[in-house]
């Protein structure tokens, strides 16, 4: 299971904040339900399998995700990048319940219903644009032993329109509420305008905006689209992979990790206010951060402290099924 720190790193940026209220933390990004199910080697060998993998859904899978249903016992949970990370900050925060906020697209479906019980369920305050051309975005979590192929099916989660729901007056508001931003890389592949138009109102009223690197192949083949964000990063997360990808497409012609986060930490920042905090996870090593503090908004205390939590959370969620957590967290 790969481990991003982001997902637990949130909750403490609110955890120290005395006014910690509802809708506080918003993130945007791609909504999938997680299916989850033990199963047969007969299953992975039918849909061309392998036992620890991870992959898009082609056309050969059309029918896999039905089928796990009927044939396995399965579990579901609210899943996709960002709605996790939102949903960990949630639990790590317990209360006010709806303290995170979620935007994405889904489908007017059997497995929209779902999702949006799941969110409900995680105490997340989500209001999903809501479309019928194509189904709801899901990932299939085969289980067999210790091994896991995941099978993500974007479908709905792709289909996010700005002006049909970002710029709806009562959603726009949910926005304006909020203190903390925090968006994956992976919706620069769907809604880059969205992303935009989020950063900029962040960075106008000198509120946090986060954002995530989330694979090598964002920082290759949306450059443009990362690069027109990045002055508006207060917080940027990334693991040595996608800071290592980062580095080359920016001509740094540096490996070191350390060097890396600094030379990202001085790139163009459109509020000065801010100085950009880069936070690189190194697997097992040491998490990299190219500064100390977040001041104001955590009383001057370390981003140390931030990781801790974060490796904290990381430590319980790793040790279970999926993105799930015990009903409270047990972080001092």
């Amino acid at each position: 299971m790969i481990l991003d720190v982001s997902k637990y790193f949130l909750h403490l940026m609110l955890y120290y904040n005395c006014k910690c209220f509802e809708n506080v933390l918003f993130g945007m990004g791609n909504p999938l339900l997680d299916i989850c199910a033990v199963v047969d080697k007969d299953f992975l060998d039918k849909y061309g399998l392998k036992p620890n993998d991870q992959i898009l859904a082609e056309e050969k899978h059309k029918e896999l995700f039905e089928e796990l249903v009927k044939k396995f016992k399965v579990e579901y949970h609210a899943g996709g990048s960002t709605q996790n990370s939102v949903k960990v900050a949630q639990w790590m925060i317990q209360l006010p319940y709806k303290a995170a906020t979620f935007f994405g697209c889904i489908g007017t479906d059997k497995f929209g219903e779902i999702l949006k019980r799941k969110t409900e369920e995680a105490h997340v305050d989500a209001h999903y644009y809501e479309q019928s051309e194509e189904p709801t975005g899901t990932c299939a979590a085969c289980i067999t032993s210790d091994n896991r192929s995941l099978i993500a099916n974007l479908a709905a989660a792709n289909c996010y329109k700005k002006e049909k729901h970002l710029d709806v007056e009562k959603n726009w508001k949910l926005v304006e509420k909020a203190k903390v931003y925090y968006i994956a890389g992976f919706f620069l592949t769907v809604s880059p305008e969205s992303i935009m138009k989020v950063a900029t109102q962040a960075s106008a009223n000198n509120k946090i905006f986060s954002l995530n690197l989330s694979a090598p192949f964002i920082s290759q083949f949306y450059k443009d689209q990362l690069m027109e964000v990045m002055p508006y990063v207060d917080i940027l997360f990334g693991n040595e992979t996608e800071a290592a990808s980062f580095a080359r497409e920016q001509g740094f012609e540096i490996e070191d990790i350390e060097e890396i986060a600094r030379k990202t930490q001085a790139l163009k920042k459109a509020n000065p206010k801010r100085q950009r905090v880069v936070v690189f996870t190194q697997g097992k090593n040491d998490t990299i951060m190219a500064t100390g503090f977040l001041s104001q908004l955590v009383y001057d205390r370390p981003l140390t402290e931030c990781i801790r939590g974060g490796h904290y959370a990381a430590s319980v969620i790793v040790k279970r099924s999926g993105c799930t957590f015990p009903e409270k967290p047990e972080f001092i």
